[in-house]
């Protein structure tokens, strides 16, 4: 007879975390007092791992959250370019107001064409048509979106187990205690 539900035994999220297993009887999990301490070290070595998961969860979380605005910004400006540049096969300039620093902006006027450049990253640029372009933000928007769902879920399911271990420990720290306060009595009856 298994202490730890079944169902939960073996289970592992999506993303490969591992779920904690809740232990039904007590009595049943813990063989002898002699293993309660190795027991209560083992949740808490699973309960450290769990909340390191979490903070690595957060810390995804918040960069996507703050890279999914400004992919947006960028896909929004490429689309209104595109748009700029197809009508009436005439291209006129468009003024428009571009950040230099944090606070400081200068005006300029741009003639829209048929290809954008896009900072890809460690210093990389490359060129790219408007409809590649509009394609690859699309895809990393949507990606970004969906790792940002993952993270959500993920640190429910983290939150649960977290709470899980902690329920474990509390019952099995409380059953040593009970265990002991009965021996105590029963030595103080002898």
């Amino acid at each position: 007879m298994s202490s730890i539900k079944e169902s939960e035994a073996n289970y592992v999220n999506p993303r490969g975390i591992p779920q904690a297993p809740f232990v039904e009887k007590v009595e049943d999990y813990v063989q002898s007092r002699d293993q309660v301490e190795s027991i209560l070290k083992s949740f808490q070595d699973m309960l450290q791992k769990y909340k390191f998961m979490e903070m690595s969860t957060l810390r995804r979380e918040a960069g996507l959250k703050e890279k999914i605005p400004d992919i947006q910004k960028t896909l929004d400006m490429v689309k209104f370019l595109d748009a700029s540049c197809n009508t009436d096969g005439e291209l006129e300039s468009i003024t428009t107001s571009y950040e230099l620093n944090d606070t400081l902006y200068a005006k300029a006027k741009i003639t829209p064409r048929d290809t954008v450049y896009l900072w890809l990253g460690a210093n990389v640029m490359l060129e790219y048509t408007n409809e590649e372009a509009i394609d690859l933000l699309s895809s990393k928007l949507k990606s970004a979106k969906d790792s940002l769902e993952s993270c959500k879920e993920d640190l429910e399911f983290l939150r649960e187990n977290i709470t899980t271990v902690e329920v474990n420990t509390a019952r099995v720290y409380n059953w040593d205690v009970q265990k002991r306060k009965e021996d105590r009595e029963a030595a103080e009856l002898k």
